[in-house]
C-alpha cells in the first residue's frame, strides 16, 4: 500500500487510472489518511486516521475510521462503517454493515445488514473472519469470534461460537404463524 494523494477513479472505468482529487461533495479525509493510487472515493464518505490500499471503491456514504486498513481491491459500498479493523484483498462490504474490531481475510463477501457486535457494554472484543467466507445478510457476529476459512453463515445467522471452515453455518428460530391473531387497534 502507497502513501500517494487521495484520488478518485470515475464511475467511467474506461479512463487511465490517474491520480484525481477528491470530489468536492466528500468531506475532506481527517488526520492521518493514507490512499493509494487507483483508490475511487464516491460521494459523501468520511475517512479518519486510515491507510486505504489500491484499487479500492469507497462509497458513497461509507465512513471508515480510526484504525483501519484497507488492502487492496476492496469495496466498501454506501451505508458501511469500518472501525479499528483489517480488511484483505479482494473482500466486499456492500450495503448497510457495521464491521468493527475486525481481521478480515481475503475474497470475503459480507451481506447487507451484517453487523459485528464488538462491545459487550464494558469492553471490546475482536472478531476473526478468515479467506473466502460468504455471510449472508442481516447476520450477527458476537465476539469473540472467529468464521473459519471457506465457511458460509447463512442470512439472518446470530453467531456466538466460532464456525467451523469450509461448512454451512446457520442459526434461526423456526417460523410460525399464529391462527386467529388480531393486530391490535389503537383506542379512540
Amino acid at each position: 500500500m502507497g502513501s500517494q494523494e487521495s484520488s478518485h477513479r470515475p464511475a467511467s472505468q474506461t479512463e487511465p487510472r490517474t491520480a484525481r482529487p477528491i470530489p468536492p461533495q466528500c468531506s475532506q479525509p481527517g488526520r492521518n489518511v493514507k490512499v493509494a493510487a487507483g483508490t475511487r472515493i464516491d460521494a459523501f464518505t468520511l475517512i479518519d486516521d486510515a491507510v486505504i490500499g489500491e484499487a479500492n471503491r469507497l462509497g458513497p456514504f461509507s465512513r471508515i475510521r480510526p484504525g483501519t486498513t484497507l488492502a487492496r481491491d476492496v469495496h466498501v459500498g454506501n451505508f458501511v462503517e469500518i472501525k479499528n479493523s483489517q480488511i484483505d484483498d479482494g473482500s466486499k462490504i456492500n450495503h448497510l454493515s457495521y464491521v468493527g474490531d475486525t481481521t478480515m481475510g481475503k475474497r470475503v463477501n459480507i451481506g447487507a445488514g451484517t453487523i459485528t457486535c464488538n462491545y459487550d457494554g464494558a469492553n471490546k472484543h475482536r472478531t476473526v473472519i478468515e479467506d473466502d467466507v460468504f455471510i449472508g445478510s442481516d447476520t450477527q457476529l458476537v465476539a469473540p469470534v472467529t468464521v473459519g476459512r471457506g465457511a458460509t453463515l447463512g442470512a439472518g445467522t446470530t453467531l456466538t461460537e466460532d464456525a467451523p471452515p469450509d461448512k454451512l453455518t446457520i442459526s434461526r428460530v423456526r417460523q410460525t404463524t399464529v391462527p386467529g391473531w388480531k393486530r391490535p387497534v389503537k383506542k379512540k
